[in-house]
């Protein structure tokens, strides 16, 4: 039974020599937080308890389950499991934990609960999509994680199109947008290494831990010779983390 529809577009596959394959994207209309989903919970699904009573004790069971993913334990709600890592090679069996060389980390994953919602959900493909800005796959060169790990202080690829930075406005440029502070962290230009429309090569700045998107702003269109009046912005959709 299809209880659900996500609508996607489909993009250039730029990971591919094939000029005729694409990749889908979900069309998200929006990101919801805590407040709206469990407003959402009350309004549309009927919950017995207030929006107000539900978001509190979200944050109070969110708050916990991080107090024990520190202390090491596996976390399995049925919608997501959760569990803690150590990223980093140790050269003998003696070495212990060095920060500079070594890192905590927390993966989520899809529970057999959401898991089993799949077969519910009807795709709608909108067709290609306008051949714009557009931030495909970031990779971190430090620890080789696709859409995932920043590491400050090191080079980050970024594939994507149309991504060149171009223009004399002031707003070009590449982004980190803290999801904790909103704060908008530019990569200064001289550490823009590698400057190309489908490829970009920065280097990360001293971000502090936390999750970040990434935000490329350009007047770049597909010719340098005449660039866009106003500058057009990419955001990246997926969570990237310096943890």
């Amino acid at each position: 039974m299809i209880l659900h529809k996500i609508r996607a577009y489909l993009y250039d596959n730029l990971l591919t020599e094939d000029p005729n394959d694409f990749t889908a994207r979900v069309n998200s209309e929006r990101s919801l937080n805590i407040e709206q989903i469990c407003a959402a919970a009350v309004t549309r699904g009927g919950a017995d308890v207030s929006a107000a009573a539900m978001e509190h004790a979200v944050k109070l069971f969110l708050k916990e389950m991080g107090y024990q993913l520190c202390d090491g334990f596996s976390i399995n709600t049925g919608y997501f499991t959760a569990s803690t890592h150590i990223r980093g090679v140790f050269n003998s069996p003696k070495e212990t934990f060095d920060p500079s060389k070594h890192s905590v980390l927390f993966q989520f994953h899809q529970g057999e609960t959401l898991r089993a919602e799949l077969p519910t959900i009807e795709v709608e493909v909108l067709g290609v999509a306008d051949s714009g800005l557009s931030i495909a796959q970031v990779t971190d060169a430090k620890t080789g994680s696709v859409n995932d790990l920043l590491t400050p202080g090191r080079n980050l690829k970024i594939a994507g199109h149309k991504i060149k930075i171009a223009g004399d406005n002031p707003e070009n440029g590449v982004y980190f947008v803290n999801q904790i502070s909103q704060a908008r962290i530019q990569v200064e230009p001289s550490d823009i290494v590698v400057n190309n429309p489908s490829e970009l090569i920065v280097v990360i700045p001293d971000l502090p831990i936390s999750t970040f998107k990434l935000e490329i702003t350009t007047q770049y269109g597909g010719n340098t010779k005449q660039l866009l009046k106003e500058p057009r912005t990419a955001v990246f959709d997926k969570i990237l983390t310096v943890s």
